[in-house]
């Protein structure tokens, strides 16, 4: 604990953490609460999940393309007009009545309009810490993301059932401008210029890492997708339980990260943090005991924020400065696809069979994860003696004769 001490003295990193935190805490709130809202409003679940989905289409097209135009207008430039949409956006959907198909569109430009918080932050990174203490900074990132995902679904879900789903979204408009400002007027984000990427869109995948990154955050977080759908139908009349059972899981993913983050990362790093999730994730099929759920659900959870960390920092390692931004939303896009194949299968299976067929699709996701970080461990980068920061643009110079 004493590197995180360390590292959260280095000036302006705290700060940074906390305002992205707060920035980004919306994003475990907006789809749970759009479900209850078009729910309340319809009284069909059917039509809620066209909205939530419309939403998720709308965030995995923008992950790549509004991380890739910070690099043209600016972080600020970009953040600011996301966040003036996208609230624009909620705030509509919560006040102005309307047919499905048009809240499906409003729904549409929330996901499209969503700020890139995530890739900014993972961008400017690099230029606020020496290279030692970019990976534990990175871990620390993700071990402390798993706050949004403990306190944000339980804060939204006690707004829309004690004072309505309209509260409710008009709360996530408040924090996320608030949030939001927080983050864009930090000094970090004004010093740190991404350069223009000369390259095509989407060429980022083709370097092995990214899509390695990409791949197997897909496979990761579709396990989560499935989890969570196994836990909310094993305890669905079950009050509370289902709550603590994935706080435990993001628990777990909280101290499995603080503890693990000065762990160097070499090629086999990803294999061994995967196979945690993927033994924990397995004994879940075992029981659907809610303390045996807890107990396994606690021990995957321990992998998680290390293997998220192994994500960021090949990513970062294996681009240059200016595509970083770019890679990070085809990694986001990757896992916002994920959570939504995890889910659609784990629903399938819990028709077919019941809630343990969640638990075989999530163990499923995240065994397949860790047989492409075996078969490609030679894709993966040596991080163990090398700055996981990234690649200098560099452009030929030209000198007079």
């Amino acid at each position: 604990m004493a590197g995180y001490r360390e590292l959260l003295r280095t000036p302006g990193v705290g700060r940074v953490i906390a305002a992205q935190l707060t920035a980004r805490f919306p994003n475990g709130m907006t789809s749970l609460a759009i479900l209850l809202h078009i729910e309340h409003v319809t009284g069909s679940y059917g039509a809620a999940g066209l909205v939530l989905a419309a939403t998720s289409v709308g965030q995995a097209i923008a992950g790549p393309l509004t991380s890739r135009w910070m690099g043209v207008w600016g972080m600020r430039r970009v953040l600011t007009i996301t966040l003036v949409i996208c609230a624009a956006s909620l705030t509509t959907l919560a006040l102005v009545p309307m047919p499905v198909p048009y809240a499906m569109a409003v729904g549409a430009l929330v996901g499209l309009s969503t700020p890139p918080v995530q890739s900014a932050v993972r961008t400017i990174y690099p230029k606020m810490v020496n290279s030692r203490q970019l990976t534990p900074l990175y871990s620390l990132d993700a071990s402390l993301q798993e706050i949004i995902w403990i306190l944000a679904p339980v804060l939204i879900t006690f707004v829309a059932t004690q004072a309505g789903t309209v509260p409710a979204l008009l709360v996530i408009v408040v924090i996320l401008i608030g949030g939001g400002a927080w983050f864009i007027l930090s000094p970090e984000v004004g010093r740190v210029r991404i350069p223009r990427s000369r390259r095509g869109l989407g060429k980022v995948l083709t370097k092995p890492p990214v899509m390695l990154a990409t791949a197997i955050g897909f496979l990761l977080v579709g396990s989560f997708g499935a989890v969570e759908a196994g836990v909310v139908a094993t305890f669905s009349h079950g009050g509370l339980e289902a709550g603590l059972v994935l706080a435990v899981f993001s628990l777990g993913s909280l101290a499995g990260g603080l503890t693990f983050g000065h762990t160097p990362i070499g090629p086999w790093a990803m294999a061994r943090r995967l196979a945690i999730v993927a033994i924990g994730l397995t004994l879940t099929m075992f029981s659907l005991n809610v303390w045996w759920l807890g107990g396994t659900l606690l021990l995957a959870g321990i992998g998680v924020a290390p293997a998220l960390a192994v994500i960021f920092a090949m990513t970062s390692a294996s681009v240059k400065f200016s595509e970083t931004a770019e890679a990070y939303g085809w990694v986001g896009t990757g896992q916002l696809i994920g959570a939504a194949a995890g889910s659609a299968v784990a629903g399938f299976l819990i028709d077919g069979v019941g809630p343990q067929g969640a638990y075989f699709a999530a163990a499923a996701f995240c065994v397949l994860g860790l047989i492409v970080a075996i078969v490609f461990v030679r894709g993966f980068p040596d991080l163990r003696h090398r700055d996981p920061s990234p690649l200098p643009d560099t452009e030929p110079v030209h000198l007079p004769r």
